[in-house]
C-alpha cells in the first residue's frame, strides 16, 4: 500500500488533533438544545465516513444516537461521481431531532443536497453537516455548505482515513494521493 502514495496531504496527527477541535465545537453548538425529546441523530454516510464517525463520536459527551445511511455516487474505481443512489432506507424516526449528516468528503454537493432533502421531508429540529474534507473545486464551490469542516483540500482525488479507490486504502492513517500507476 505504501508503494502506492504519491504524497501525504494531511497527517495522521494533524487529523487526529482536527477531528478532537471538531467533536469540542459541535459539543459546544449543541450543549443548550439537546435532552432526551430532542437527542442528536448522528448519521454517517458509509462507507466512506465510517472511520471519522468513529473517531468523531469519542468526542461528543452527550447521549446520541447512531443512524448510519448508505448513498453511493463514486462506484468502483470511478473518479467522477455518477449520480447518487441511495443503497439503504433512510430512518424513519427523525421528527423533532436534530440530526448530524456525517460525510467523507464534500465535493459537488449533490450527495449530501439529496440527503438533506429526504430529512427535511420529516421535520427535524434541525439539521447540521459536517465533513472530514472539503474540496476546493475548479468549478465552483459544492452546491451545500457544511456547518463543520475538517479540512480544505485541493481538487485532487485523495484516499485513506475512510475515502477509497475501488474499496481500497480506506485503511490508510493518513489523508493521501496516490501514484497514476496505481490508478
Amino acid at each position: 500500500m505504501l508503494r502506492d502514495i504519491s504524497h501525504v496531504l494531511i497527517s495522521e496527527e494533524r487529523i487526529r488533533k482536527r477531528v478532537h477541535a471538531i467533536g469540542a465545537q459541535i459539543a459546544a453548538d449543541f450543549a443548550d438544545s439537546l435532552d432526551d425529546d430532542s437527542p442528536l441523530v448522528l448519521m454517517p454516510v458509509m462507507t466512506g465516513a465510517l472511520v471519522f464517525s468513529a473517531d468523531l463520536i469519542r468526542h461528543l459527551p452527550f447521549k446520541l444516537k447512531l443512524e448510519l445511511v448508505a448513498i453511493s455516487s463514486y462506484p468502483g474505481k470511478s473518479m467522477a461521481s455518477k449520480g447518487v443512489k441511495m443503497a439503504s432506507e433512510l430512518p424513519k424516526d427523525l421528527e423533532g431531532k436534530h440530526v448530524l449528516i456525517v460525510d467523507d468528503i464534500l465535493d459537488s454537493g449533490h450527495t449530501i443536497a439529496v440527503l438533506k432533502s429526504l430529512i427535511e421531508e420529516q421535520s427535524p429540529a434541525s439539521i447540521k453537516v459536517c465533513v472530514m474534507l472539503e474540496k476546493q473545486r475548479n468549478d465552483g464551490p459544492p452546491i451545500v455548505k457544511a456547518d463543520y469542516i475538517g479540512f480544505s483540500i485541493p481538487d485532487e482525488f485523495v484516499v485513506g482515513y475512510g475515502l477509497d479507490y475501488d474499496g481500497y486504502y480506506r485503511n490508510h492513517p493518513e489523508i493521501v494521493t496516490l501514484r497514476e500507476d496505481a490508478l
